[in-house]
This record gives C-alpha cells, structure tokens and sequence, in this order.
C-alpha cells in the first residue's frame, strides 16, 4: 500500500515544521505540502495530490476553525488537532472527519491520518463526549452552551436569512458569521442548519 499523502495546515510555521518531523517517523505517511492557515486549501490539497489534511487549530482556534468552515462544502478529508475540548463541537460542525489533541503521539496519528483518507471518521475519546451530543436526548438536557453572539446568529437562522444577510444585520464578517453557524452545528449536533434551528427551538433557545 501507498504511503498516506498528507497536507499540513497550520498558522505557525514551527508546529508545522515539528508535525513534518513527527510523521517523518511513520513509514506508513509522507508529507506533502506544508501551508499556512490563510493559503488556499483546496488548490495545495489537489497540487499535492495529497490523500488527508492535517489541520493544526493552534492554542486559540477561534481564526483557524474560521477557515476550516470556509473549506467545508468542498468535502475535504481533513483532521484537525486541537488542544483541549472546548472546539471539538465547532471543528466537527466545520466539516472535520478526525479530532485529536494536540499532544497525539505519531503512531496513533499516523492510524487516524490513515483512517480519514479512507473516508472513516475518527474521535478522540477525550473529545467525542463534546463533539457528539445525544440527538435523542430529552429536550430540557443542556447543551454546551451558546455564547450571546451565537444565540444571536441562531435566531437568524431561526428567520431564514443567508449568511450574507446576516453577517449585514449584525455587522460582522461573512466568514465570522460562517464560524458561528458551524459552532451552533456542532454544539447542537445537527447536520444542517434546519436541524439546528429545529433542535434549539426544542430546547428552549429560541421561539419559532
């Protein structure tokens, strides 16, 4: 079998270096391309015929996990690592096939980097509890909770705008607006925005 062709993506150009050099233990993964956060995600995955992306979301993943939304309709394989669970919601929201903490050692990396371009999803068991909330769970079980500007920009959704009309009514970034939606997916547990909406007016967060 091939070695895995992985493309990794990180703001700082130190973690991506150390997480080069940390795959370069596996004989199993290759690494591709190295790019930062704000490079063109789609155009290096397809230049380097990579097979899985390795998403790095840093110490602060508010700006990162901005940019994995921006990639998710493309449908990329990608794993992102985090560095505690307070993201894990919003990077599954994002559109991530894998979460692993930062501090994954390489041999099971390498397996979960493998694992994803296989089209398999892979969680961490330290950060499924908060990436994954119970569906059928009763409707007065608290979610993690929503900041205010994300219960600002679920009653929009709860109106039916687009991203575009509501990042103008609340006047803040498209792309910001991009990252709340996927935070309230996430949190939620739903896979559309319809699901969301529907799942919060179930509990309490907001009146239909």
């Amino acid at each position: 079998m091939d070695p895995v062709r992985v493309l990794i993506v990180a703001d700082d150009a130190i973690a991506r270096a150390g997480l080069a050099a940390l795959l370069a233990e596996q004989p199993d993964c290759v690494v591709a391309a190295q790019i930062g956060g704000d490079d063109d995600v789609a155009e290096a995955f397809e230049a380097a015929q990579a097979d899985v992306i390795l998403w790095d979301l840093g110490w602060n993943g508010e700006g990162p996990l901005e940019h994995l939304a921006e990639v998710r309709e493309l449908n990329l394989p990608v794993t992102v690592l985090l560095a505690g669970t307070d993201d894990a919601g919003a990077a599954l929201g994002g559109g991530a096939r894998g979460l692993l903490l930062r501090t994954t050692e390489s041999g099971p990396l390498a397996a979960a980097l493998a694992a994803v371009a296989s089209g398999l999803t892979v969680l961490d068991p330290v950060l499924s509890a908060g990436a994954l909330p119970e569906r059928d769970a009763p409707a007065d079980q608290p979610v993690e909770e929503l900041t205010p500007r994300e219960r600002q920009v679920l009653q929009q959704l709860a109106d039916g705008l687009p991203n575009r009309a509501i990042a103008e009514r609340l006047t803040i970034s498209e792309h910001t607006v991009k990252f709340h939606v996927n935070a309230i997916m996430g949190k939620l547990g739903a896979r559309t925005r319809t699901e969301a909406v529907t799942r919060a007016a179930r509990l309490g967060l907001l009146i239909l």
